[in-house]
């Protein structure tokens, strides 16, 4: 079986599943036979065109050739969670797996598919009217367009639900939008931005779809980034940009809907702290096996075996959590203190992972040739982002307490 993308170089030689050595309880058996031969399909494309360019990309703070963009769509990766769009009936621990896979390769292509399937599409999904589903959701499937998703900004961060300064006007048929946004995923680069920002007249937060051509809209990459370096965040600004009514999300209200969309975004980004430390566990077991000192591999060394045991340790207790997680997202129990949860523990864990996997490699572990720094680098982005362990623990908290501690 062969998938071919529209890299004419390309052909994708399709091989049997093969767990995880990571997956260290066999918890890849509860996907279904279906799920599992999408997941054989991944991998193969992943190996094939994202492995062999992703040091060079990162370093060079490049985004993925067009190629990428149309491989990840023609795998379905763009809409696999709605029905106008999905391949095949899945699960959300399946779309876990999927952002694991995806980050064990690359965290920024990880970063890609979450940006792009989830918090675009989802906010059109969540909050967008049966019209704008049927209209939208196709395009970004497709890889005709490209998406950003646009919350955070310059001086409103943990605390959006109250601070976002950003103001959209109506006027008659139409909106006017002013303010700012800042480390936006995308946001130099793609066709469409979902804007949120608080309604003048009654101070609640709603989302507008914004073509990015359009006046007013000015978006400047962020430079000397030093993690996610594949992922073009930026500023944006908005000056008098001028959305019709039709291209506000109808069914977003108040920020109770952008709160919707990160709860099921949330979970996904805790399944790929989850791939990034699978990544360097990854490679710092085929460096023990590899790397030769005093006369014999560092595997068979007491504390590189203790590294590399409780990489593994923290791996498999994150893929019990997310896992459940995911259950829970399926069962319709999954509320916010639940991802919240997931995303403060697997990050947590991943950076502790990823600086034993670095320490495993010596001075090589901060060459790039080896693999294992660009995993590292890369945690400290997604420890951040989607939630600050911070926060999260305090969403948590509220749950455990009843008392909210947030200021």
């Amino acid at each position: 079986m062969t998938l071919t993308t529209e890299n004419p170089q390309s052909s994708v030689e399709v091989v049997a599943f093969t767990p995880l050595i990571s997956d260290f309880y066999g918890y890849e058996s509860l996907l279904t036979e279906p799920e599992k031969q999408y997941i054989v399909k991944l991998r193969a494309f992943l190996e094939a065109e994202v492995r062999p360019i992703m040091n060079d990309l990162w370093t060079k703070a490049e985004f993925f050739p067009r190629h990428i963009v149309d491989g990840l769509a023609e795998l379905g990766l763009f809409g696999q969670s709605y029905p106008e769009t999905q391949q095949f009936a899945n699960s959300a621990t399946f779309r876990g797996w999927v952002a694991l896979e995806l980050a064990r390769v690359d965290a920024s292509v990880a970063t890609l598919v979450g940006m792009q399937n989830g918090l675009v599409m989802g906010s059109i999904a969540v909050a967008g009217s049966p019209k704008q589903r049927a209209e939208w959701l196709p395009r970004f499937a497709s890889g005709e367009l490209l998406g950003a998703f646009a919350l955070t900004e310059p001086l409103s961060g943990s605390d959006t639900a109250q601070g976002l300064q950003t103001v959209a006007r109506r006027e008659g048929d139409h909106w006017v939008i002013n303010g700012a946004k800042r480390w936006i995923g995308n946001g130099s680069i793609s066709d469409v931005t979902i804007i949120w920002a608080r309604d003048a007249e009654d101070n609640q937060v709603k989302g507008f779809i914004v073509p990015t051509t359009t006046e007013g809209y000015s978006a400047k990459r962020i430079e000397n980034k030093q993690a996610l370096r594949i992922v073009q965040n930026a500023d944006i600004v908005l000056t008098d940009v001028i959305v019709p009514e039709e291209n506000r999300l109808q069914g977003s209200k108040s920020f109770r809907e952008t709160a919707a969309v990160l709860r099921l975004t949330r979970a996904e980004v805790a399944w790929a702290a989850v791939g990034n430390s699978v990544g360097a566990y990854e490679a710092a077991v085929e460096y023990a096996g590899s790397r030769i000192q005093f006369g014999k591999p560092i595997g068979s060394h007491q504390l590189v075996q203790e590294l590399l045991a409780k990489s593994l340790a923290n791996i498999t207790a994150s893929i019990g959590v997310v896992t459940r997680v995911s259950d829970m997202l399926d069962e319709g129990t999954q509320r916010d203190e639940h991802s919240s949860l997931a995303k403060e523990f697997t990050t947590s864990r991943m950076r502790e992972t990823v600086a034993w996997c670095r320490e495993l490699f010596g001075g090589n572990g901060i060459v790039m040739d080896y693999g294992v720094m660009k995993y590292f680098a890369d945690a400290e982005a997604i420890y951040s982002y989607e939630g600050t362990r911070e926060m999260n623990t305090l969403i948590v908290g509220r749950a455990i307490t009843g008392k909210a501690a947030f200021v």
